[in-house]
């Protein structure tokens, strides 16, 4: 990544979908409180540059706020779905209750411990964490998590620029979802 190759660089470049003026630190600190998360650094830094609208992005300044929760919901959801309709379970969640309705009820437990996912864009995500960056960027769908991107910029360049980024020696930063990548 060169100087220029910042999120919000590698963004302008590539992106197919209008940028609007960034969110202002007000706005940001007002979208952490109302969902309960800190954005990391390098995601926060791309949204205080530049904001993408349009199909796949969340709108975090004028965006309808039950499909953010929806959004901010799917990783969980969609292991919860994996647990009861597919038999899931994670070996570090102990023994598997036989029910698979009891089966959920007590991966949720667990699940509402795991680091929370903030989406990038479509069903690509970042960890939450002020002071944190650099986290590889995930593709969730489900239990079926991959490595999308080496970082932030590197997974726009990705995306967008159809660039192939080198993942050799990547690995995914936050507990749980760390596992599950294949």
């Amino acid at each position: 990544m060169t100087d220029v190759d910042t999120p919000a660089t590698v963004l302008a470049r590539f992106a197919r979908s209008p940028l609007r003026p960034g969110l202002t630190a007000a706005e940001l600190d007002a979208v952490e409180q109302e969902f309960g998360f800190s954005f990391a650094d390098d995601h926060r830094a791309l949204l205080a540059a530049a904001l993408p609208v349009g199909r796949g992005w969340p709108d975090w300044r004028d965006g309808d706020r039950d499909q953010l929760r929806e959004k901010l919901a799917m990783p969980v959801e969609g292991v919860l779905f994996d647990v009861a309709e597919n038999g899931f379970w994670y070996a570090g969640w102990g023994a598997r209750p036989a029910a698979p309705a009891a089966a959920a009820t007590v991966a949720r437990g667990f699940l509402l411990t795991t680091p929370r996912l903030i989406p990038v864009y479509s069903h690509r995500y970042l960890p939450a964490g002020r002071g944190t960056q650099g986290h590889p960027v995930l593709s969730v769908m489900q239990t079926d998590v991959i490595l999308y991107g080496p970082d932030l910029a590197g997974y726009l360049k990705h995306e967008f620029g159809g660039e192939r980024p080198s993942l050799d020696g990547v690995r995914a930063t936050v507990p749980f979802w760390r596992d599950l990548v294949r």
